[in-house]
């Protein structure tokens, strides 16, 4: 039970900043017209929605088992990956669809500086998660000072590692984004431990949000 709560909290943390992110790519995509951008834009969107079927297969699974289902419904996850496999397969061929169409039908894109803005704030998330030690990102600010990005970063560390561990992930995370982003003059990276059930690390801070 406490796995599968840490997995459901995880999961909708994901499906979050997900469809967070495709929304904001959308409105970019929207006034730009940028093809490239649609299509990351369309695999944030499908990542998101996979955390339906997931999510629906989580509960299914906490069942107990019965006399028609005497192994319970652990199965449901397997539907599941069909389902997920489905809705990738289908944002890639919308993506290729709308590619074709653009070389078809060639037009200028516009609004430049707002999906450059879009793809490097994706990036900076990818490059965060994919680094050793962290299990995942949390907020992600990136700003440009005249012709150089500063960035403020939050990376989740395991809460059983030592101060000088998370200082190390931290450090690591920062080095992974200065190859990341060329522009990049120094980031800000704070490494936050992994929540537990109804824990907030932050709580002091509520009040003053």
């Amino acid at each position: 039970m406490e796995a599968s709560a840490e997995g459901m909290r995880a999961l909708w943390v994901s499906l979050a900043m997900l469809a967070g992110t495709a929304v904001i790519q959308a409105a970019v995509v929207a006034v730009s017209g940028s093809v490239a951008l649609l299509g990351d834009t369309l695999h944030n969107a499908a990542d998101a929605l996979t955390a339906v079927p997931l999510g629906v297969a989580f509960v299914l699974g906490r069942r107990p088992p019965t006399r028609r289902y005497t192994y319970g419904y652990g199965r449901a996850e397997d539907l599941a990956g069909v389902a997920i496999v489905v809705l990738i397969a289908a944002s890639s061929a919308l993506a290729a669809y709308a590619a074709a169409s653009r070389l078809a039908h060639p037009h200028p894109v516009s609004s430049l500086a707002a999906v450059a803005v879009a793809a490097v704030v994706d990036q900076a998330e990818q490059t965060l998660r994919i680094t050793p030690g962290v299990l995942g990102a949390g907020q992600v600010r990136l700003r440009w000072i005249g012709h150089q990005l500063r960035a403020e970063c939050e990376v989740i560390v395991d809460p059983s590692a030592s101060v000088v561990e998370a200082h190390q992930v931290a450090v690591a995370a920062e080095h992974e984004l200065q190859h990341a982003l060329p522009r990049l003059a120094a980031a800000l990276v704070h490494a936050d431990p992994q929540p537990r059930e109804g824990t907030d690390h932050h709580a002091v801070l509520a009040s003053h949000r």
